[in-house]
């Protein structure tokens, strides 16, 4: 099982791909979309480079639809939808898909949870069948659930709370969101996972997994018109049934800066800046969404980049240092930035030489040169990730999922095209305000002051 986090910035480079981009931008893939009379939407894109086929199953719900007391539900629900039907009981759902020669896993982020198997074109139909079989017909024994919640228990262990810099990322996220949907981490709070029962999983598998609430997303060596008479076979006979209705979920309205310091056994110190920012869905002008990813790649887009070239390899304050802007979210987002000191400067030294790239984004413009350099990075990372027949459905999933049209997909090259370099500077005035700052720092024990 794995979370998902999608990181905007590009790292590839090259000719090869820049050519790429010139040549390859201007194909128009065949997508088409369907819905059933029960609510579930299929979208379609056919892709018939091989034999294979990619075919996901996105449903509605996530962290961000969780409250205190269930957090985590939404992950713990993905793991014990592994643990079989009446059909297909214990692992009998992963062994099918493998004695047909496919792949199959599963993610949770904050606005979703999706499923996927990777069988060979010819046995879609036994994807179809099988997932049709576990949105209405899981099992969740309590028996089965008392296992699997301490798997999850384990997995937080090692992934959060053995992990200092993570553990300061779940802190951070919590007093940056205090009000807001991304408040508390997708796998969830220790004492809310010790505390959940098999009942709470039944209640919310059965409020959330619906056919109106599911998205299908298939991309390979298909035909659309072929793929939505299989869905209408396997889930046309599942009954309709309305999903909770969400309400918006804003954030409190920031009155200044807000920091916290992490206290545990490290190695490294390490810090967290943020600045709250709009997602594509809940930019009032989406542009300044694109300007603030160029920017984004503009500070930490590889060897080249600002913060690579100034701060790393130039007066080496920085052992590393990276940027984190996650534009398709269902609410909003935020513009973060990590780093760790280099040995002998300190976490404050390293803060202002970051705020003093941002100042510098501010209020001098960018060059045209660098400008295009940096575009070309972010279109020929799309290029790259368009190759992958997962990727390409991973990405419709995640549209269609958090409210955006799919069609933004084949729109993202021309957008990132038109940002100019006023976009870049305007958006930076706007959104870079070191009043509303929040920051996390992790102190190792070591440095701990009694």
């Amino acid at each position: 099982m794995k979370t998902r986090m999608m990181k905007s910035a590009s790292l590839i480079f090259g000719v090869i791909l820049t050519w790429s981009l010139q040549s390859v931008a201007t194909e128009k893939p065949i997508t088409k979309e369907h819905q059933l009379q029960n609510g579930l939407k299929i979208l379609v894109r056919e892709d018939h480079r091989a034999p294979v086929v990619v075919s996901q199953i996105w449903y509605k719900v996530g962290s961000s639809d969780e409250y205190r007391g269930i957090t985590g539900i939404s992950h713990a629900l993905e793991h014990m939808m592994f643990q079989g039907t009446p059909t297909l009981p214990g692992d009998g759902f992963a062994q099918l898909i493998s004695e047909y020669g496919g792949q199959k896993n599963a993610f949770t982020g904050d606005d979703y949870t999706a499923y996927y198997e990777e069988p060979d074109a010819s046995h879609l139909d036994i994807s179809f069948k099988s997932e049709a079989d576990r949105m209405t017909n899981l099992l969740i024994a309590p028996e089965a659930f008392a296992k699997e919640i301490k798997v999850v228990m384990e997995e937080r262990r090692m992934r959060t709370d053995d992990n200092p810099q993570n553990l300061t990322w779940e802190r951070f996220m919590a007093i940056a969101n205090v009000m807001g949907p991304y408040h508390h981490p997708v796998i969830g709070w220790q004492d809310d996972l010790d505390h959940m029962s098999a009942q709470d999983l039944k209640a919310w598998y059965q409020q959330w997994y619906t056919p109106s609430n599911a998205t299908i997303v298939v991309v390979g060596d298909v035909e659309a018109d072929k793929v939505f008479s299989l869905a209408d076979k396997y889930f046309g006979k599942i009954p309709a049934r309305p999903a909770p209705k969400t309400k918006t979920k804003n954030e409190l309205t920031a009155l200044g800066e807000k920091r916290i310091k992490v206290h545990l056994p490290a190695k490294l110190p390490y810090a967290i800046w943020g600045f709250d920012a709009p997602s594509i869905k809940t930019a009032k002008d989406e542009k300044e969404v694109y300007a603030l990813l160029v920017a984004s790649a503009i500070l930490d887009g590889g060897e080249s980049s600002r913060f690579s070239r100034f701060l790393v390899r130039g007066e080496q304050v920085a052992a590393a240092l990276n940027t984190n802007y996650d534009i398709f979210k269902q609410y909003g987002s935020q513009f973060i930035i990590t780093g760790v000191p280099t040995q002998g400067h300190t976490i404050a030294e390293l803060e202002g030489k970051v705020l003093a790239q941002l100042e510098k984004l501010q209020n001098e413009p960018v060059s045209l040169e660098e400008l295009q350099k940096v575009k070309t990075q972010i279109l020929a990372q799309e290029i790259f990730e368009k190759d992958s027949m997962s990727q390409q459905a991973t990405f419709l999933g995640l549209l269609e999922t958090v409210g955006l049209p799919w069609q933004l997909a084949d729109q993202f090259t021309e957008k990132v095209k038109a940002v100019t370099v006023h976009d870049v500077q305007a958006a930076a005035k706007k959104y870079f305000n070191v009043q509303n700052i929040t920051v996390a720092e992790l102190i190792p024990e070591k440095e701990m002051v009694n």
